[in-house]
């Protein structure tokens, strides 16, 4: 049986609760949006009225208008938010790799821990340290696979870089949004709207429009295997994907602390132990002078906010739409290059940003983010909060 068919069933046991046991947390448990209580109807878009070219004029702009809601706009905004990180990660490895400061899985590393050290504290304060063991010995399975999957989908990506081109990386990076959306219709059902169709072919030929960018510019370099690269960046896409759509079906049921922090506790194990075996002379050898701490800090921090925020969008859209966001982060990557590198910026860039913009609209043209799924995050069954009553309702968080 597959890791995909072991998922689902597992936790939706764990997590499943009765409507009485609902109804006596809900005293104790402060009003939120994610709750157990019966869902609003989420409102449909404005119907279009084609009785005449004025009436169709009027009816998609009341359409456009109803795009703009308080979610969808927080979803917009978390987007640019992880693919500015993104670029902000890049511009630090490549003057980590220009100071000779070359430890990718040491460097990720850094990464883990801190979301470790931030949220598995938390969640021991929610859970208790006796219902923190128990989760792991429950379901750390799951998150043993999730942190796996992250770790040697990061390692997997950086070694594309070492053997193929510049472009085959920017294109074969663009797998992890079918991948994504394959695997999240595999654990969630969701009904894709044309519309979402046409926003991701949109934004991917925004991504086309920045590869030929990179093309006329001639930033290409030789490929020492290309296809052992190009294999190594598809796998590690598919597993970027896997992760994604995994880690929204986590969190549409859990807490972010709890998702959070296992994640980044097996990553730490993992990616230390990969670490140790890969890069402990590079280590020892290492120059580990202030500027390059520093730039190391920078780059923790910059990946430190992006999984903080990424399950949040998981939450607010979705992971296929999280997917899309990143493909900006080559148009940062040329703000910072104008500043850091004296690049000289070509016309292309500017236009095909707005094309993904428009694609990231387009995406939510006929469904809104409420439409991508439930949101149900509950503690597990199996914990008690403080003394309270089993099966508390989790919060925003």
């Amino acid at each position: 049986m597959s890791a995909v068919e072991v998922l689902e069933p597992s936790l939706s046991l764990s997590r499943t609760n009765s409507k009485k046991d609902f109804a006596e947390d809900a005293l104790d448990a402060p009003p939120v949006l994610d709750s157990q209580e019966p869902a609003p109807a989420i409102s449909s878009r404005p119907p279009l009225d084609y009785s005449s070219a004025s009436a169709l004029v009027a009816s998609l702009w009341h359409r456009f208008e109803s795009l703009w809601t308080k979610r969808f706009v927080l979803s917009l905004l978390a987007g640019q938010l992880v693919s500015l990180c993104i670029t902000c990660t890049n511009v630090t490895t490549t003057e980590l790799v220009d100071r000779n400061w070359s430890l990718p899985t040491t460097q990720t590393w850094f990464l883990y821990f801190s979301i470790f050290i931030v949220y598995t504290p938390y969640t021991i304060y929610q859970y208790g340290f006796k219902g923190w063991l128990k989760m792991i010995y429950k379901d750390g399975w799951r998150y043993i696979i999730l942190g796996a999957c992250d770790v040697e989908g990061n390692f997997l990506a950086v070694k594309a870089y070492n053997y193929t081109t510049l472009l085959s990386c920017e294109l074969l990076d663009a797998w992890a949004i079918p991948s994504c959306i394959f695997f999240s219709w595999v654990y969630m059902r969701p009904k894709y709207k044309w519309s979402q169709v046409l926003g991701v072919l949109v934004c991917i030929g925004g991504l086309g429009m920045l590869v030929a960018s990179d093309e006329l510019t001639d930033k290409d370099w030789h490929a020492l295997s290309r296809a052992k690269g190009d294999a190594f960046m598809i796998v590690g896409a598919t597993l970027y994907g896997f992760t994604n759509a995994t880690e929204e079906f986590f969190v549409r049921q859990s807490p972010l602390y709890e998702v959070v922090g296992q994640l980044g506790m097996w990553g730490m194990i993992i990616n230390g132990i990969q670490a140790a075996g890969l890069e402990h002379k590079q280590i020892r050898e290492a120059n580990w002078d202030g500027k390059n701490i520093g730039i190391l800090v920078a780059y923790t921090a910059s990946m430190f906010i992006l999984y903080t925020v990424a399950p949040m969008l998981y939450r607010m859209a979705s992971s296929a739409y999280y997917n899309l966001s990143i493909l900006s982060s080559d148009f940062y990557g040329l703000l910072f290059g104008l500043f850091l590198f004296h690049y000289q910026p070509y016309w292309l860039y500017f236009p095909a940003f707005a094309v993904v913009i428009v694609g990231l609209i387009i995406y939510f043209w006929s469904s809104p983010p409420e439409a991508q799924g439930k949101i149900e995050p509950r503690a597990p069954k199996y914990v008690e909060k403080r003394g309270d009553p089993l099966h508390f309702v989790a919060g925003q968080v």
